[in-house]
């Protein structure tokens, strides 16, 4: 019998189907979080008036980023003592920056943006010269001015009497970033001494040198006098070792003398020790001269002619800058050109510089008898050299 209404029945079941499979799945009560809301806005343009547009441009002409140091170094107070006698409110600022130490100042110097001058070690170069992956520093670094010396002090258990017998010894160089953990190496290197290098606290490797021959030398580099060879008693026997001037260290470092009244604990009086000092230097970027940061640099070298002496004779500032030349040189280093050209005048200028006392003495012996005469041969010859150093 046949069905009645199949198409009926057939439509009916699909389109149940069809319901059925249509039918949602339950909402979680989970809140959903859409990655579209997630997005950070970004903060509207804010235009800039003229005139602080005029200020921003005021302020940044002007002013140089110098590289100084750790914040209990001594390079940080140097560079803090330049900013404040160099300041020109905005015809020249100079602003000293805490970095990760002297050695790290030289990278900031060469890559590190707003870093327009450096206080580094000399014979940082050394080490730039022998890394292939930087290019002609030699000509890329100059230097405008040699500061403060860092003593070299190798100090010693009283079995070794000389460089050669700390070969193949434990030496250390304290913890590394410091100054003796960077050049240590490279003077030791230079002289030819293979030693068996150690970069510990120096506290904890003179504690094993007082217990025994475990390590025989510790290596400090800093401006005498030390404190720790000043205050504490050391066991017979310890003693500074000499390190003769020699030419392997000729290149980028100066002959110098530890003494008696530096440290009167463990060198006897009138005696000297013979070591070497490794100078830091305030370091430039040698920038082409049609350029914004070279007429900078520039500027910074006018007002340090200006304003050295205050350095120097007014109180409340380091006292090693009384000891300091614009004038001498720095060992393996390039002086700034505009720094040269400007000792190069001053040199020149004195050069030609008369002496009244001698022009008169000359006019006495032209007119012997005749003291109008004298008077204008004075006067003459004062005027032409006047006019010569015009």
């Amino acid at each position: 019998m046949r069905t009645k209404y199949p198409f009926t029945y057939l439509f009916a079941a699909l389109a149940f189907a069809i319901s059925t499979w249509a039918v949602p799945e339950p909402v979680s009560a989970e809140p959903t979080i859409k990655l579209a809301q997630a997005k950070t806005k970004r903060a509207p343009r804010v235009s800039r008036t003229g005139e602080e547009a005029k200020k921003k441009e005021r302020l940044n002409s002007w002013t140089i980023g110098l590289a100084a140091g750790r914040i209990e170094g001594a390079p940080l107070r140097f560079a803090s003592e330049l900013a404040r006698v160099l300041d020109d409110g905005n015809d020249l600022r100079v602003i000293p920056m805490v970095t990760r130490g002297i050695f790290d100042n030289m990278e900031d110097l060469l890559y590190l943006r707003g870093v327009d001058a450096a206080i580094v070690y000399g014979d940082v170069l050394e080490f730039y010269k022998k890394n292939p992956s930087v290019s002609n520093i030699g000509r890329r670094i100059t230097f405008l001015l040699g500061l403060f010396p860092a003593e070299l002090h190798i100090f010693v258990r009283p079995e070794i009497k000389s460089l050669k017998d700390l070969e193949g010894k434990v030496v250390n160089f304290n913890t590394k970033g410091t100054a003796a953990a960077y050049s240590g190496p490279l003077i030791f290197g230079r002289l030819g001494i293979k030693v068996r290098e150690t970069f510990i606290p120096h506290t904890v490797a003179i504690g094993k040198m007082i217990k025994g021959p475990e390590v025989a030398a510790v290596v400090f580099i800093s401006s005498k006098p030390l404190a720790p060879f000043i205050r504490r008693k050391w066991p017979e026997g310890f003693h500074f070792l000499p390190v003769p001037y020699s030419k392997p260290l000729e290149e980028y470092y100066l002959p110098t003398t530890l003494t008696a009244a530096d440290y009167p604990a463990l060198i006897p009086a009138g005696q000297t020790i013979q070591t070497v000092a490794v100078p830091a230097v305030l370091a430039a970027y040698d920038w082409p001269a049609d350029t914004d940061r070279h007429r900078r640099m520039t500027r910074f070298v006018d007002y340090l002619f200006k304003r050295f002496e205050k350095l120097q004779k007014d109180p409340g500032y380091h006292p090693k800058w009384k000891d300091l030349n614009l004038a001498a040189s720095v060992p393996g280093w390039r002086r700034f050109t505009p720094m040269q050209a400007r000792l190069d005048a001053l040199k020149a200028a004195r050069a030609s510089r008369v002496d009244p006392a001698y022009a008169r003495e000359q006019a006495r012996r032209a007119a012997p008898n005749d003291k109008a005469a004298q008077e204008r041969l004075f006067k003459e010859f004062m005027d032409w050299a006047k006019k010569r150093q015009q």
